[in-house]
């Protein structure tokens, strides 16, 4: 249980699994052939137990005698509450006149109207717990500093608060509905103050201690036993989330902080008031139930609910002391093992949330690695408390934590669609993992992730960061100490040119690293926390995510989040009629892929320099069929650009417009025509509301735009500090016919944490935004775009785009023709129907063709889903859709063919079965 330093010996086996004396390997076909997870065998009777034992006491005090960081954190919290503590001799009521209690009205029936509180009824002999104010945090009222909090505040005139939103933060009375979580946070500020004294009194055995956390807990504990479950009036679905101090069960976390305080302080509470036990665990066993009882199963809901289960339980007595016979085993088997409407067990919730073949669970980036990182952690806090490993029963937990470096772009920030923020990767799965071999003895697990931490952090000998001034600093921080024998590992093993979750809906396509690196991520909207936003873009060029998603703007129940930042408009996507729309949060639209280069996760045998991805979308609400062909084409170590090839059309007809956003990072923003001459563009009022369409475009403003049939390009300036180098992207789009472009001015992009090395304010700039208006159909006009990131050192590397048409006539195709200062000539052939195009006497039926010529003669024919192809002398053929790469390259020819092929030249004829990237002969 007490495993947290060197100094202090790993706790004996007396409570552990590992009695059964199995190994790893035995524990792993254990696991395979049994669905339920075994129980601890032994259970610590005695108390404190959640953290540590009385018998572990001594070596505790050792530590912190001799441990400067130890010190420091006990010093820290004496700090923090022996003011108070002193205080509480002489006025026993102050801290407690602070708790939020129904003081006066002594309620016991709370009500509440959909996401606000309304009112509380009913009389109980004693002052009940407060509940919070609304399920919107968002709120222009603060949390008061306990000083300021009026004793034994229960007026009709609501909440003593000071207003953020008025000059000098005045307080004043507060309607309880308006006010946030701010009646939580007082609770359980004081509730950690009194968990920190009865831990300080456990050590050092001063009554004082706990005379102070005793008169916090019982006030508490007493009034929540009268507390019945919050009712709904609108019966809606509140009704089914709603906890005993919050809207969400999931942030009763007080519990948590109640289940320390009684498990430290509960020898004391044995000697001097045992008569309130009984009380205290019904109490507890109560507060339980409701978290089993209501919440979301199916997604990060259900672990958070075990977490805070878990450590209730904890304190509870062996079910054989309970006339119910729930008690402590009970609840533990059943977070592991019992699934029921809104609490499912473990295994249940990993195999719905987890793809197994890739370790991505099914929620936005931000909330997946969440996950996975508390599941980590809890499966490490198990084993601690108990000796019990519980990894081997849960084998997709590797793969999972080993995924985690998919997310990330090249200067190591993850993707965020959806829900998500821009930022580096934390270490904690891996460090969870790391220790998990170290304390098991599993010594391939410590192995791996040693190899793996090592690759995203700078700690070679094993120090850690500052210890927080907090109680489970001394047991849940323990210094990761890394084998030095272990060495830092690849990255090429855990991150991968192509990478492809379909439980979310969502592709990637890099190359390189750093400033130069390349990659755009496709995602769909499927899986929790997703927005509505149809196939959407991230972007990324010289060292930021500059083409990002802007996040979610605000709380989740904010106008802002759902009209705008949570739809289409705020994404780089495209919008049919003004009304594309569907649910955002749980969805359930993803894309289908329908063809990608190389491979997903593969490792080795590709052509490294072109990647592509061709998904098609379903768009629900016009009912639009929309494809989406993306494609990396690196020219040399610095150079490379974009290529983007979006239809969208209404199955049944009666197109108005399809309009094509792509917002990009920058104070400014330019649209010129294809030789830079600035375009003119005039106000507009088209993109509206106004018609029947989204109230997104009203968040919109300072609206421009210019109808024009000719080729066009839109530039923008990340304006860097003096010394450094701006930064650009371009972005060239064909024109076509019935094609509007606007310029405008889109909400902030809230979605960096911080201001990751920009110039200027992201979360407060207006998010620079071009929008491409095709009235009509867009399928066979579709949008067709070249981006190029670049510097104003180098320069763009492109000199020339031009667009060609099929000499056949087929509506449904698009050729490029892009020319590179480096002399390289790129012609690129999109096809949507596999109709044989011809250009040049170059001939291709495949989605995706690029045929590439070099100045020294090298060149290269890739072919993306197809199966005949003529150039460069040559004809490939194939009796299936398929890849093919061919290049020449140093009087050398390379293929890499995903179907059996046959190459011919004049009257010579080879045939090549299915193979990886390999040198051949036909000349």
């Amino acid at each position: 249980m007490f495993t947290t330093y060197k100094q202090i010996p790993l706790k004996t086996l007396k409570r552990g699994i590992i009695t059964f004396g199995l190994c790893v390997c035995a524990m792993v076909l254990q696991a395979q052939n049994q669905e339920k997870i075994p129980l601890p065998s032994e259970l610590e009777q005695g108390y404190p137990r959640i953290y540590i034992t009385q018998s572990e006491k001594k070596d505790l005090l050792k530590t912190i005698k001799k441990e400067t960081w130890a010190q420091e954190v006990s010093n820290g919290i004496h700090n923090r509450i022996d003011h108070y503590v002193e205080q509480h001799k002489t006025d026993p009521e102050w801290m407690v006149s602070r708790l939020q209690m129904y003081w006066k009205t002594k309620s016991t029936n709370v009500y509440v109207n959909g996401i606000n509180y309304s009112h509380a009824d009913g009389e109980a002999p004693v002052p009940t717990v407060r509940f919070v104010g609304s399920r919107d945090y968002t709120t222009p009222y603060g949390t008061p500093k306990l000083e300021d909090v009026k004793p034994y505040m229960d007026d009709p005139r609501g909440l003593w608060l000071p207003n953020r939103s008025k000059e000098g933060h005045p307080f004043e009375w507060a309607e309880i509905s308006k006010t946030g979580r701010v009646i939580y946070s007082i609770n359980e500020r004081i509730i950690e103050l009194g968990r920190d004294a009865a831990f300080m009194y456990w050590l050092e055995n001063d009554p004082a201690f706990a005379q102070f956390a005793f008169d916090i807990f019982h006030t508490y504990m007493e009034g929540m036993s009268y507390r019945s479950e919050p009712i709904d009036l609108l019966n809606g679905h509140i009704q089914t989330l709603v906890g005993f101090t919050n809207f969400q069960v999931i942030h009763d976390n007080v519990l948590i902080h109640v289940a320390e305080l009684y498990d430290f302080l509960h020898p004391y509470i044995e000697a001097n008031h045992a008569k309130d036990i009984a009380m205290y665990d019904k109490t507890i066993k109560r507060w339980i139930d409701q978290i089993i009882k209501n919440g979301v199963p199916q997604n990060n809901w259900n672990l958070h609910q075990a977490k805070i289960i878990l450590k209730a339980a904890m304190v509870l007595q062996d079910n054989k002391n309970y006339d119910d016979k729930k008690g402590r085993e009970y609840y533990i088997d059943y977070i592991l093992n019992v699934t029921s409407a809104r609490q499912w067990s473990l295994n249940k919730f990993l195999d719905y949330g987890y793809d197994k073949e890739n370790g991505v669970w099914a929620e936005c980036p931000g909330y997946s690695m969440g996950v996975t990182k508390d599941l980590t952690h809890f499966i490490e806090d198990f084993n601690n408390t108990f000796d019990h490993n519980i990894l081997p029963y849960m084998p997709v937990m590797e793969t999972a934590v080993k995924m985690l470096p998919q997310y990330l772009f090249p200067n190591g920030q993850t993707v965020a669609f959806g829900d998500s923020n821009y930022g580096g990767l934390y270490t904690d799965a891996f460090s969870d993992m790391i220790r998990m071999g170290q304390n098991t003895g599993n010594k391939e697990l410590e192995e791996e992730f040693t190899g793996l931490y090592q690759l995203f952090t700078e700690d070679k000998g094993g120090k850690m960061r500052k210890p927080k001034v907090d109680i489970s600093s001394f047991f849940a921080s323990k210094p990761l100490e890394l084998n030095p024998k272990y060495k830092k590992g690849k990255l090429e093993d855990y991150i991968t040119q192509t990478f492809y979750a379909p439980n979310v809906s969502w592709h990637v396509q890099r190359m390189g690293t750093g400033t130069d690196g390349m990659m755009v991520s496709l995602n769909g909207s499927l899986g929790n926390h997703m927005h509505a936003n149809g196939i959407n873009m991230e972007l990324y060029g010289k060292g930021y995510v500059q083409g990002g998603d802007p996040g979610k703007g605000a709380g989740y129940l904010q106008p802002i989040y759902l009209e705008y930042y949570s739809q289409f408009p705020a994404h780089n996507t495209v919008m049919v009629d003004g009304v594309s729309s569907y649910t955002e949060m749980l969805s359930y639209h993803a894309f289908d892929l329908k063809g990608e280069y190389p491979k997903s996760e593969q490792k080795t045998g590709y052509y490294k320099d072109i990647t592509y991805s061709d998904v098609y979308f379903l768009e629900p609400e016009t009912q639009s069929d929309q494809t989406r062909l993306v494609s990396i084409v690196k020219t040399g170590a610095e150079t490379g650009y974009y290529i983007d090839v979006f239809r969208s059309k209404k199955q049944k007809g009666g197109d108005k417009f399809h309009d094509y956003f792509y917002h990009n990072l920058g104070q400014s923003m330019s649209i010129m025509d294809a030789n830079g001459k600035p375009l003119d563009l005039t106000p507009s009022e088209e993109m509206g509301f106004a018609g029947g369409h989204l109230y997104a475009f009203d968040y919109m403003w300072d609206k421009k735009s210019i109808k024009l049939d000719d080729d066009y390009q839109a530039e923008w300036k990340i304006d860097m500090t003096e010394g450094q180098d701006d930064v650009f992207m371009n972005l060239w789009m064909k024109g076509e016919e019935g094609r509007e472009v606007f310029s405008i001015k889109s909400p902030p992009h809230k979605a960096f944490k911080d201001n990751s090395g920009l110039p200027y304010e992201v979360d407060k700039a207006p998010y620079l935004t071009m929008a491409a208006r095709q009235h009509g159909v867009a399928w066979e006009k579709p949008f067709v775009s070249v981006y190029e990131p670049f510097t104003s050192k180098n320069g763009k590397s492109i000199v020339s785009i031009s667009s060609f048409e099929d000499e056949n006539q087929n509506p449904e195709f698009v050729g490029l023709e892009i020319s590179s200062k480096s002399g390289r000539k790129d012609v690129v052939f999109s096809s949507a129907n596999h109709k044989t195009a011809t250009y040049k006497k170059m001939q291709t039926d495949a989605t995706y063709t690029l045929v590439g010529t070099e100045t020294n003669g090298d060149w290269v024919i890739f072919i993306g889903n197809g199966k005949q192809v003529q150039a460069k002398g040559y004809t490939i053929s194939a009796t299936e859709l398929g890849n093919v790469v061919l290049e020449f390259k140093n009087g050398e020819f390379l293929l890499d063919n995903e179907v059996p092929v046959t190459i011919t030249k004049n009257n010579s004829e080879k045939t090549y079965s299915v193979s990886e990237l390999r040198k051949v002969e036909l000349d």
